[in-house]
């Protein structure tokens, strides 16, 4: 009895299920992230189309750092995507991607910050966030440019029967 349920939910077989359940799970999330992406690209172009529409909209200063915080989170949420299409298709998380999403999201928080604001502490932790991710970035890259990743696919079938 033991053995064949050994057989039947062996490390190989759990490995297989979990990989299965992941993946379902990333389409899943691409499918709701495509749809929210396209429903914030709506309102977007709704919003602006809006605001053109009335000759009084003052488009330098508050108007113009909202477009374009909605614009650069647009970008995040496709880079986001990015990730997890890259992720079913390599089967690998692109830490890379991963990084590049978090400077556009730091660079995002620079772009929309009010220009009177008077935080230096944000915007010395901000500084020190982009410096980090850059120095996370140059690290992986010539890390990734020396090895190639060693797992492409998910797990395979061992010929040989668990122990």
């Amino acid at each position: 009895m033991l053995k064949r349920l050994r057989r039947l939910w062996g490390d190989v077989q759990f490995l297989e299920a979990m990989d299965f359940g992941e993946q379902q799970l990333a389409k899943v999330l691409s499918l709701v992230l495509v749809v929210v992406m396209v429903a914030a690209t709506l309102q977007l172009i709704w919003q602006v189309a809006w605001s053109l529409s009335v000759p009084s909209t003052p488009w330098m200063g508050g108007r113009l750092n909202q477009v374009l915080g909605d614009l650069l989170t647009l970008m995040i949420a496709l880079e986001v995507l990015q990730n997890i299409t890259s992720y079913l298709r390599r089967h690998v998380v692109q830490i890379e991607l991963v990084l590049l999403t978090a400077m556009t999201a730091v660079a995002r928080k620079v772009i929309v910050l009010p220009h009177d604001s008077d935080q230096p502490a944000l915007l010395v932790g901000l500084g020190l966030a982009v410096l980090a991710l850059a120095g996370a970035f140059w690290l992986v890259r010539t890390i990734n440019l020396k090895k190639p990743p060693t797992r492409t696919g998910p797990p395979k079938r061992s010929p040989a029967p668990d122990q």
